[in-house]
């Protein structure tokens, strides 16, 4: 738990930051803070996503996990629930509201929190969420500047969220061999570039709906453990 809590703690002190410049940080400070965090985004996905030594495998995790997704209608019904926070807590004014949803999505909805916290509860090496860490403080400040305090309560669903998983990983984590993991992480690695285009605003891409990719390349590995294609 030791990296959840340094992350929650960077959100709270990178909101906090952002809470005292208020609106005073120019519009284009905001938007190289964000070009930062989408090219490393991506540098880090394909960094995960080369050590794959099981190509085919990480192909067809993505395909059937993005059908699962886009079946279960993941994006849609995750922004419906962005909607109903809006509704619930109005009484703190829409960009309050605004910030927690926002925050939410970026910082506990992504494939960095899911990998990060895996492997933190496996290895107990939480180098994947120090580097969270650094881009939620960062976010935080642009983001509590222009939207408010919501910024910073997103630190809860956070804590609740990543340090579940964490605590899961970290019990059942013997049941995963280390090439599971190996290609676990690739698979996060291609749906981070993913996320990093869609932050750069490049191209749109419904990284929530390809989530469950995370889960069938288990299965994948599991029942098809001796296939394997080299592409390169």
């Amino acid at each position: 738990m030791t990296g959840t809590i340094i992350n929650v703690l960077a959100i709270i002190a990178g909101s906090t930051l952002g809470l005292l410049l208020n609106n005073k940080l120019p519009q284009r400070f905001v938007t190289i803070f964000f070009q930062a965090i989408g090219l490393f985004t991506i540098y880090l996905g394909f960094s995960m996503a080369m050590e794959t030594t099981h190509v085919f495998h990480m192909l067809l995790a993505l395909i059937t996990g993005g059908l699962v997704g886009e079946m279960l209608q993941i994006q849609k019904y995750t922004e419906r629930l962005g909607d109903r926070i809006k509704a619930r807590f109005n009484i703190g004014g829409e960009k309050f509201t605004e910030g927690v949803v926002t925050a939410f999505l970026l910082y506990c909805i992504g494939s960095l929190t899911i990998l990060g916290a895996i492997e933190a509860g496996l290895t107990g090496n939480y180098r994947l969420i120090l580097i969270k860490s650094v881009m939620d403080g960062i976010s935080s400040i642009a983001l509590a500047s222009a939207l408010g305090a919501g910024v910073m309560f997103s630190a809860l669903p956070l804590l609740i969220f990543q340090g579940g998983l964490t605590l899961l990983a970290s019990a059942f984590g013997d049941f995963f061999p280390e090439i599971m993991i190996t290609e676990l992480s690739a698979v996060g690695g291609i749906l981070l570039i993913g996320l990093g285009l869609s932050i750069l605003e490049i191209k749109k891409i419904k990284v929530l709906n390809m989530l469950p990719a995370l889960i069938t390349i288990i299965l994948i590995m599991w029942l098809l453990p001796e296939i394997n294609f080299q592409f390169f």
